[in-house]
């Protein structure tokens, strides 16, 4: 049986930097994938069947348009596979679950069914933010999420993830956003160390983030949970919510803090960043 982990993908800032004539918004973001997320397996089978199991299985249906089963078809209209997923991050986040799903999906069947293809390409018409999925790589992303570019070199530091239980519907998100549009961040090639890029984080912003805490006013409990430890560098909520990230200096730093932050029902995970390996898929 083959596998394939699903990391979260994690917005250390969100700009909104215009609307496209079809709706869609313009975003300007550097997305990071922390060492946490879903699991995916394949096995043959005589067809095409999805199992969801998992913490947060029970949130999802295996239909026909779950993201999962539509990169499939993408891949291979006719494909036949056996699909198994440890659903362990929470849905409807704004840490790309479902994104990272679909690419895990990609990279895993063309494994399986033995197919090159181009699966930032595939991936762009399921989702934005699956081509970024696709490579597990930190990238900075632009347009609607499926133009990307390299980060800057990063240092290494630790993440603090909370959700707090309630799923924000995206659109309703970007609905109830105020104000005018924000200039793409300007980066230098790397930091040398986590202070140094929390300063230049510090000057960018969510653009969605207080239009998220209108609607789901626990998630400025969140933040002030993380913010209230003397540790966290820099809080913020990722994507358009309702999870949010404080950074600390180290990943063993940010595994301390969890019993300051955790509440009953809260969602928490500390750690540092996925390093895939040259053998994963």
């Amino acid at each position: 049986m083959l596998t394939s982990f699903a990391p979260a993908k994690v917005n250390l800032w969100l700009h909104v930097t215009g609307r496209r004539a079809d709706g869609y918004h313009l975003l300007d973001s550097l997305a990071v994938f922390p060492d946490v997320g879903d699991e995916l397996a394949v096995r043959a089978s005589d067809a095409l069947t999805l199992d969801i199991v998992g913490p947060f299985g029970g949130a999802l249906s295996a239909e026909a348009d779950n993201l999962i089963l539509r990169a499939a078809r993408a891949l291979k209209p006719e494909g036949k596979a056996a699909l198994r997923l440890v659903k362990n991050l929470p849905v409807a986040s704004g840490i790309g679950g479902g994104s990272a799903d679909a690419a895990a999906s990609l990279r895993l069947l063309a494994r399986f069914w033995g197919i090159k293809a181009d699966l930032a390409a595939l991936g762009a018409a399921i989702g934005a933010d699956v081509p970024v999925c696709v490579a597990r790589r930190a990238a900075v992303m632009q347009g609607i999420g499926e133009i990307l570019a390299p980060a800057p070199m990063l240092p290494a530091f630790g993440m603090v993830l909370v959700n707090p239980g309630v799923a924000v519907a995206t659109p309703a998100v970007f609905k109830a956003r105020q104000g005018g549009f924000s200039e793409p961040a300007i980066l230098p090639d790397g930091w040398a160390d986590v202070h140094a890029m929390v300063a230049d984080l510090s000057r960018l912003t969510n653009d969605l983030q207080a239009s998220a805490i209108l609607l789901a006013p626990v998630i400025g409990e969140v933040l002030a949970a993380l913010q209230a430890d003397q540790n966290c560098l820099l809080a913020r909520m990722s994507g358009s919510g309702a999870t949010c990230f404080g950074l600390y200096a180290t990943a063993e730093a940010a595994r301390q803090a969890i019993l300051a932050i955790e509440r009953p029902d809260w969602w928490v995970w500390a750690g540092g960043l996925y390093e895939p390996a040259p053998t994963d898929i």
